[in-house]
Order: C-alpha cells, then sequence, then structure tokens
C-alpha cells in the first residue's frame, strides 16, 4: 500500500500566535509551501463527528480571510457533488457562495466610497 504524508509546520509568536504556516506533502516533493490560513476538517470515525484546526497568520487581512472562506465553501460544494452525487445540496452551497461574494465585494465597494 502507498502511503502519502502531508506535514504542517506553525511559528508561534510569544501569545501563541501563529506568525508562519508552511507544510509540505510527501507526494509533491520537497517543496516547503507557506500559507496565511489553513483549515482542515476530518470525520472522526471514532466520535462520528467532525474534528476541525482552523489556524491564520496575524498577517492574514480580513477580506482574503472572508475569500478564503467562500472559496472553502465552494470546493465544498464540488466535493459533495462528486462524493453523493446530491446537486440540490451542491446548488444550495453555491448560491450561498454567490451570495456571500456579492456581500464582500458590496463591503468592499462601501469601503472604497469611504
Amino acid at each position: 500500500m502507498k502511503k502519502s504524508e502531508i506535514y504542517f509546520s506553525i511559528a508561534l509568536d510569544d501569545n501563541r500566535v501563529p506568525e508562519a504556516i508552511s507544510w509540505r506533502a510527501t507526494d509533491a516533493g520537497d517543496k516547503i509551501h507557506f500559507a496565511k490560513a489553513i483549515n482542515i476538517s476530518l470525520w472522526d470515525r471514532d466520535e462520528t463527528g467532525t474534528m476541525k484546526i482552523d489556524l491564520w497568520t496575524k498577517d492574514m487581512p480580513v477580506d482574503e480571510m472572508k475569500y478564503f472562506y467562500i472559496d472553502t465553501m465552494g470546493a465544498m460544494a464540488q466535493s459533495i457533488a462528486t462524493a453523493t452525487s446530491d446537486q440540490v445540496m451542491a446548488k444550495k452551497m453555491r448560491d450561498l457562495c454567490e451570495e456571500l461574494m456579492k456581500h464582500v465585494e458590496d463591503e468592499k465597494q462601501q469601503g472604497d466610497q469611504a
């Protein structure tokens, strides 16, 4: 059986706030990649529930955080369509992403006018 591993490294400041996030995957070679935020969700088979890790660096701008979560939900919509063939649920998720994107864009426009 082939094995693949993903490693995350989180550099924390004195207050335990992430300053840097890096990761690498054994299937992607030795290159180290950097991120401003990570969102990991796991379905725990023993607890029959979701375990989550959400981390972001202190230099992650709020607008980028909002785009990050909208993109994540969009990817989840595609995953649910692929994994379950539930096109209704996937469409509702995509519709929510469109609504949230409009909200963020409207917010940005209002901020630019101020």
